[in-house]
């Protein structure tokens, strides 16, 4: 039993190792980022490609000419501009951090290296907490948390994989991980033990892994939301002749187009739904067999239906006319706030029966 103990206190103190080296590792990532966006700045392809999207964005329609009596004018045609669903412009995408430079570029390719690099470990120190207690390791918030951010970072490494135009989120990505494990391991950390008796059950592997997975994505959908809304501001405003500030003009010149970012975050959001709703649905069964009862409106029952009622009124909006575009991003956003307070505000301020986990 003692050496039993022994090894997994080892394990656990070699999680916490790990953990600790991926966020060091992360913050090398986060650096590299910020000299991707730097010396994109300074790159002269980033401007040229800015000065075309500018130009593509406020350019009249060719003249028109009419014959009146014996002679012709030329009349210029009324420019239209056509809103795609997603209520943003036909424009194309930024350059990129880089901005087109090869010093840029290199640094971009390095942060991305130093995030794989950092997730491997993140990862291990994942596994080993669940060897030390030899179960799933998200049994209470400090476990959630650690899984949740290598998760973020596997969607993301996983739509680089795919050849998607997602470089734009290594920045906000190795932030959020960096806040979110320095956020566990101080406030949130909790030393390795077992779970209580109800938790003891195999829906703790379905539904709580699925709730992280599509917390995750989430994630990712909202960065782009944000994102969106400050791009569509910045082509609203040269459409309309004005000219952006030096920050919109040196970094939100370099964001995919506001059509790509909303219709990225759109499809993300949707795929995820259905997941979302068998996770509310799995939690439910998982409720029956432990406590007897189906639904109860415990406050983390609550907010996670609240949570899908948000995104399903989001996807709904989108399908409707009036509510696209900017509308349906705020109502984005508000659905991602429902996800995070029915993680961190139920969790730490309200009492219920999914209390026991702790901290």
């Amino acid at each position: 039993m003692n050496l039993a103990a022994g090894t997994n206190e080892t394990l656990a103190h070699t999680s916490n190792v790990l953990i600790y080296s991926a966020m060091a590792v992360y913050l090398l990532a986060f650096f590299a980022s910020i000299l991707e966006w730097i010396f994109g700045s300074r790159s002269k392809v980033g401007r040229t490609a800015q000065a075309a999207g500018a130009v593509a964005a406020s350019a009249a329609a060719p003249a028109v000419a009419v014959r009146k009596g014996g002679s012709t004018a030329v009349l210029e045609r009324p420019e239209v501009v056509t809103r795609a669903a997603s209520g943003s412009r036909d424009v194309p995408d930024g350059p990129g951090a880089a901005g087109g430079s090869e010093k840029g570029d290199i640094w971009g390719r390095i942060s991305v290296s130093f995030i794989v690099l950092a997730f491997l470990i993140h990862v291990g120190g994942v596994l080993t907490r669940a060897l030390s207690v030899r179960r799933a390791p998200w049994g209470n918030m400090y476990e959630f948390s650690i899984t949740f951010s290598a998760v973020a970072v596997a969607v993301f490494l996983g739509l680089m994989l795919a050849k998607k135009n997602v470089r734009w989120l290594t920045l906000p990505l190795t932030l959020t991980v960096l806040l979110d494990l320095g956020l566990a391991t101080t406030v949130l950390y909790t030393a390795s033990d077992q779970l209580v008796p109800a938790l003891h059950s195999y829906w703790l592997w379905i539904h709580v892994s699925t709730a992280i997975f599509c917390g995750a994505a989430f994630y990712v959908a909202a960065v782009a939301t944000i994102l969106y809304l400050f791009r569509d501001h910045y082509e609203a405003k040269i459409a309309a002749g004005g000219t952006p500030g030096k920050f919109a003009q040196s970094v939100l010149s370099r964001l995919p187009a506001a059509a790509s970012l909303d219709k990225f975050s759109y499809r993300i959001n949707a795929a995820i739904f259905p997941l979302w709703t068998f996770t509310i649905i799995a939690g439910a069964i998982w409720a029956g067999d432990a406590w007897g009862r189906y639904w109860g409106w415990d406050p983390k029952e609550t907010w996670s239906f609240i949570t899908w009622v948000a995104y399903a009124m989001y996807l709904h909006a989108r399908a409707t006319a009036g509510w696209k575009g900017r509308k349906a991003a705020y109502l984005a956003l508000l659905a991602f706030a429902c996800w995070l307070f029915n993680y961190y505000g139920v969790n730490i301020f309200v009492t219920g029966k999914h209390s026991y986990a702790g901290v």
